[in-house]
């Protein structure tokens, strides 16, 4: 194939909506010390990413942020599964040995596409708000869920709805906002807005007897400073994080990727945004990551592939 062809080929992948056979110019499968790819739409799925480097502690991880397009929340579903091909597809060539769909939103309508197109040459895991614990675990039998309307509208969360909150006759509450995001994206989730804004939602939560509040968003656990200075222990809050790194281990381990070795790269997060603001997001991103884990953040636009 010509370098033009596959130039325009590897464009066309990157834009895909339907899967295109066979996979254009397939990447050799990955060894064990190639790093996790992690994608979300903006810095809230560094939440998924410090559960899995707690929980992998010897892993280095590749962050795609497409904080040009953030938030998706309010976007239409095609265009959530075409933004969400095309983030997958670099973590793919920058040779990450798994990617994390680390956006309840992404996940809600592209896990089943982007599995078909990479097969088992590269697995993809995604998110499902963590209802399930919080059925089993609820006492008011009333528990609420904090998502965009996106992940509402996809089937994983009517799927979890289905098989678990129905039979244990199980009130679940949805609760949406498109606020929020922006609050984290900003660093500012103790500002008089954005908790004046968290009031607003919950509130009524509370007030129906809600006893736990799973926070379906990947954003959200970094609100969980917030909601208590709000509610102190009146909802208990739950998300998906554990799960998704105990998922990820698994995967790794089935598939011969986990590295054992003790992590001598000194960066541990290298991060990539699509919206030019790595600067910006500096300081941000020094309040959200532990200092103990070293990262380094960059625009798009600088990374040389």
């Amino acid at each position: 194939m010509s370098q033009g062809h596959l130039k325009q080929a590897t464009s066309n992948v990157m834009s895909a909506i339907q899967p295109i056979y066979p996979l254009v110019d397939p990447m050799p499968k990955a060894s064990a010390d190639a790093p996790i790819g992690i994608f979300d739409s903006g810095v809230g799925g560094l939440s998924v990413a410090l559960e899995i480097a707690r929980y992998l502690p010897n892993e280095r991880f590749v962050y795609y942020a497409d904080t040009a397009y953030v938030p998706y929340g309010p976007r239409k579903d095609q265009e959530i599964r075409d933004l969400t091909a095309r983030a997958i597809e670099w973590l793919y060539r920058e040779g990450c040995k798994v990617a994390v769909v680390a956006c309840n939103t992404a996940s809600a309508f592209s896990l089943d596409y982007l599995r078909e197109h990479y097969g088992e040459n590269f697995s993809i895991i995604g998110l499902v708000p963590a209802l399930k614990p919080a059925v089993l675990n609820t006492q008011s039998k009333t528990v609420a869920v904090l998502a965009t309307p996106a992940t509402f509208r996809g089937q994983l969360i009517k799927d979890v709805m289905t098989r678990f909150a129905e039979p244990a006759k199980v009130k679940v509450i949805p609760v949406t906002c498109l606020d929020l995001v922006p609050f984290v994206e900003a660093g500012q989730q103790m500002s008089p807005e954005c908790l004046a804004t968290l009031t607003q939602i919950l509130q009524p939560v509370v007030d129906q007897g809600a006893d736990y509040l799973v926070l379906g968003c990947t954003h959200y656990p970094f609100l969980k400073s917030s909601i208590q200075y709000i509610f102190g222990q009146k909802l208990t809050l739950i998300d998906s994080g554990f799960a998704v790194a105990r998922q990820t281990a698994r995967i790794l381990i089935k598939n011969g990727l986990l590295f054992e070795h003790e992590c001598k790269d000194s960066l541990k997060i290298r991060l990539v945004v699509s919206g030019q603001n790595a600067e910006q997001l500096q300081p941000i991103l020094g309040h959200l990551i532990p200092a103990d884990i070293k990262w380094q953040v960059s625009n798009m636009e600088t990374e040389v592939s």
